[in-house]
């Protein structure tokens, strides 16, 4: 195992699998003369040039469309949004072209894409700036969504996003890009559509995603104190969601916790605590507890921001209620 920066794990997926396949190429806003805006295609200009690392103008909704073109004339695009707020501009090529080509081409036409960059909030950014649309896009048949944690399963399940033959939204977080972890010297990818479980526990299941989980973390730990044993799952892929993971633990602790960073309603833990309750209902002890933001755009006041997050204490109470301990 090396240790890598979450942006380094970025570069290193896209790296291998454009040294594999000369069909592959990044396109976006800075990702070249810059090195990216948050150095995630640091030194890749330099190695594959500017035909397979392009800049482009601020126009989302053009380089957005040129990708989803290009898919059929054999390429792999990736497309880099700065973020996935600006991604909205382009939404109309994501939704009504990348996802549908496949289907509205009667299977003439696959469209391997990725679009990636950060979602969510990333401190005071403003309302505009701090928006989580990973239900949107999992509410849109065509397209694959994933959201990693940390670099070993960005690594991992970008080269399999970009392996794919449907066109996968693949979210970052600008507040993760320096994060550090393990991640194997071999090669290996991560199967999309696999959930993970990242402590094992006994007294509740905690199910989360994205950089919100870290909350979970400190609040199993925290409760770990108390002996309350958290069981923590990363879903890692929104869509296609791994159902039969979340229910196998639900059996197992009776409990269910969800915590995700996006307004509370129709998300994806309303999705899950759905499910749940459908096929699962006669293995809970309690009612599922959602912890989301609050229901109103992000403030920029650090104080607001503060309120509208969720976090790990959030989760502690939502836990202890699970359990009748509040």
């Amino acid at each position: 195992m090396k240790t890598l920066q979450f942006r380094e794990a970025i570069v290193e997926a896209m790296s291998e699998e454009m040294r594999s396949d000369e069909s592959v190429y990044l396109m976006g806003e800075e990702v070249a003369e810059y090195n990216g805006a948050y150095k995630a295609s640091k030194g890749m200009l330099d190695e594959f040039g500017p035909k397979r690392v392009v800049d482009t103008p601020i126009s989302e909704l053009g380089f957005a469309g040129v990708g989803v073109g290009s898919t059929m004339t054999g390429c792999r695009p990736i497309i880099e949004f700065m973020t996935f707020n600006f991604a909205l501009v382009g939404i109309d090529q994501i939704i009504n072209n990348a996802a549908k080509i496949r289907q509205m081409s009667g299977g003439q036409f696959p469209c391997p894409i990725v679009f990636r960059g950060p979602t969510g909030s990333a401190g005071q950014l403003g309302a505009t700036h701090s928006q989580a649309f990973e239900s949107w896009y999992a509410n849109c048949p065509g397209l694959k969504v994933v959201v990693p944690s940390n670099p070993a399963d960005a690594k991992g399940l970008l080269k399999s996003a970009i392996r794919d033959d449907d066109p996968v939204i693949f979210m970052e977080s600008e507040q993760m890009y320096g994060d550090k972890g393990e991640v194997p010297e071999e090669e290996y990818t991560i199967p999309i559509g696999e959930a993970d479980i990242k402590r094992e526990g006994s007294d509740v299941t905690i199910v989360s995603f994205g950089k919100i989980i870290k909350e979970a973390y400190k609040a199993a730990d925290e409760l770990q104190k108390e002996d309350i044993s958290c069981e923590i799952i990363d879903l890692r892929t929104v869509y296609p969601l791994d159902y039969e993971a979340v229910i196998k633990s639900v059996k197992k602790t009776n409990r269910l916790v969800i915590l995700e960073e996006a307004w509370p309603f129709g998300n994806v833990a309303t999705e899950i605590t759905f499910h749940i309750q459908a096929h699962a209902f006669d293995y809970l002890d309690a009612p599922i507890q959602k912890i989301n933001t609050a229901d109103a755009p992000a403030p920029y006041s650090p104080v607001l921001l503060a309120a509208w997050l969720p976090n790990h204490e959030d989760v502690v109470k939502a836990v202890k209620k699970t359990l009748y301990k509040l």
